[in-house]
């Protein structure tokens, strides 16, 4: 059975027509050796497989340093990375038995010691068509623990976790900071590449500010972008920095052949920083609002405006409605008048729906913020407080 692969164009970056693949396992596409993403069926935990930091041996002292160095950040890191299977429950077409075989694979990391594990939505979706039946987590000493889903963000194709296991066995990994990150600094993945569990890569931070687009179809920014070798089964994974900090999730490759060709995305630290609490939280992101409809980008480029977010309807008793911005209407005679053309939030362009999306997405309920709208040739700026969504 075959998988469509989804393909991510990368906005602003001009580069020959490759594939922007999750880095995730799924069945028939890793038999076929194609361009894609596929999971080994019945593959477990993949083969090999790696001792916990405190059983594996210490590095040899006449090793180089920064081999040694190596070498504890992978013994210090790895108790953190996990396995995820996800599973689905079929049916055999001649006994009519109920059974339950691995459908993809992929890698996370322990959040906390209350069992939280962070990993990337697509690992958890499924097909887009009917969630796994089951999500199974492995921790590095092969225990394994049922997964419950909290919560996810399609957006940020993040997704988080819960297992029962004993917070002795639980080791979490530091924060770094994107703010910190400078093009050339080393940077060490550790995932399940192909099923194969506990494989660390290395490479260098290659570029920074790069943006993909989530499978919600929302741009993803500050993307960092590595040559550490990321393959299917990466996904969910952390991308570490010398110091053994979280710089990182990683979540994509770009790719003419479904494996690594040297490019690979994780998202942001500071993204996941603020995105798995509210997780944790709430469930989900909750996004406030000014209290409108955008017209979608295409139906506004039609209508002849070339940037900025058309205002078609504005929600009643909302902070847009409050501060007057106008929404598109007929006349009497059935024209329709253009409303307000939202260009700036607090002074930031806003070219498209999803540059107004960005731009709220980490704003609190009541605040407010400063719209600067295109009105009827002019440019208008209006206060306007922001309500809760839904």
């Amino acid at each position: 059975m075959s998988h469509p692969i989804p393909s991510h164009p990368i906005p602003n970056h001009p580069m020959p027509k490759r594939r922007l693949l999750p880095a995730l396992l799924l069945p028939a596409l890793l038999l076929a050796a194609t361009a894609g993403c596929g999971d080994l069926p019945g593959s477990g935990r993949g083969g090999g497989g790696s001792a916990a930091a405190d059983t594996a041996p210490a590095p040899r002292p006449d090793l180089a340093a920064d081999e040694r160095s190596t070498i504890e950040l992978f013994r210090n890191a790895s108790p953190s990375v996990v396995f995820i299977t996800t599973l689905e429950q079929r049916r055999d077409r001649f006994s009519l038995n109920v059974f339950e075989r691995p459908r993809g694979s992929g890698t996370g990391f322990i959040w906390d010691r209350d069992g939280h594990v962070v990993t990337n939505y697509h690992v958890v979706a499924g097909d887009g068509r009917r969630p796994p039946s089951r999500v199974q987590v492995t921790l590095a000493d092969q225990s394994d623990y049922d997964a419950r889903l909290v919560g996810v963000a399609p957006g940020k194709d993040l997704a988080v976790l819960r297992i029962d296991a004993p917070r002795d066995r639980l080791r979490t990994l530091p924060l770094g900071r994107s703010l910190e990150l400078a093009v050339g600094q080393n940077a060490y993945a550790i995932g399940n590449p192909f099923g194969l569990d506990q494989t660390l890569t290395t490479g260098v931070v290659s570029a920074l500010g790069r943006e993909i687009q989530s499978r919600a179809g929302l741009p993803i920014r500050d993307v960092v972008q590595t040559d550490a070798a990321i393959n299917p089964g990466n996904s969910g994974g952390p991308l570490l920095d010398s110091a053994g900090r979280l710089i990182g999730v990683n979540t994509a490759i770009y790719s003419p052949s479904g494996a690594d060709a040297g490019i690979g995305f994780a998202i942001p630290v500071d993204t996941v920083a603020w995105v798995v609490p509210e997780l944790i939280a709430n469930g989900e992101l909750r996004r406030p609002t000014l209290g409108i409809e955008p017209a979608n980008d295409n139906v506004a480029r039609r209508a002849g405006i070339t940037g900025g977010v058309l205002v078609l309807g504005v929600y009643r008793d909302s902070g847009a409605e409050e501060a007057g911005v106008r929404a598109t209407v007929r006349d009497r005679r059935g024209r329709i008048v253009l409303g307000d053309v939202i260009v700036a939030v607090d002074g930031t362009p806003i070219l498209e729906v999803a540059d107004l999306y960005l731009a709220l997405e980490r704003r609190e309920v009541g605040e407010a913020v400063e719209l600067t709208l295109q009105r009827d040739g002019d440019e208008v700026s209006l206060a306007v407080t922001l309500g809760p969504a839904g």
